[in-house]
């Protein structure tokens, strides 16, 4: 983990850190993370069903993505959320605590980054530090340096949602 501040610092990359206990769910977070003033985010990862393509799919943290409709907005096949061995393996975290910081650990550009498109709009955005008991509130403009230095492109998406 003091990789992950350390290339944050070796970019000139801005943020705020809130420590807090361990959250694993966005009703956790409600909970035991003091309101900061930024985008509460929701981070997804999923696989299609041949396992070649991997997504981290970010939206606004109150949203149900409509997982149904996901793979077509997509261009790709049946999707299914990745295993613990995949979440490891790419993001290099566990269950509980994705978030976008875990491209850091995707060395091989292996996962496709979608934001939602309204959510990109947001001034600044909250999202976990690689473990669940830390939420960084991040700018969208040092958060778009972060995407520039680990090399990966971001896609904006209308990600369909339920009701």
């Amino acid at each position: 983990m003091n990789a992950f501040y350390q290339f944050l610092a070796d970019h000139n990359i801005a943020y705020e850190r809130h420590d807090h206990p361990p959250v694993y769910t966005v009703e956790d977070v409600k909970r035991l993370v003091p309101r900061l003033p930024a985008a509460e985010t929701k981070n997804l990862f999923f696989r299609d069903k041949k396992g070649e393509r991997h997504f981290l799919i970010v939206v606004p943290a109150a949203k149900r993505v409509d997982i149904k409709k996901l793979p077509a907005a997509l261009g790709a096949g049946r999707l299914s959320f990745g295993s613990p061995d995949r979440l490891k393996k790419y993001l290099g975290v566990d269950p509980g605590a994705v978030t976008l910081f875990g491209i850091f650990n995707d060395a091989e550009h292996a996962v496709e980054v979608i934001i939602d498109q309204d959510l990109w709009q947001s001034e600044a955005f909250q999202f976990h530090p690689l473990v669940n008991t830390s939420t960084l509130v991040i700018s969208r403009d040092n958060l778009q340096r972060f995407l520039n230095s680990t090399g990966h492109a971001v896609k904006t998406l209308a990600v369909p949602f339920s009701d």
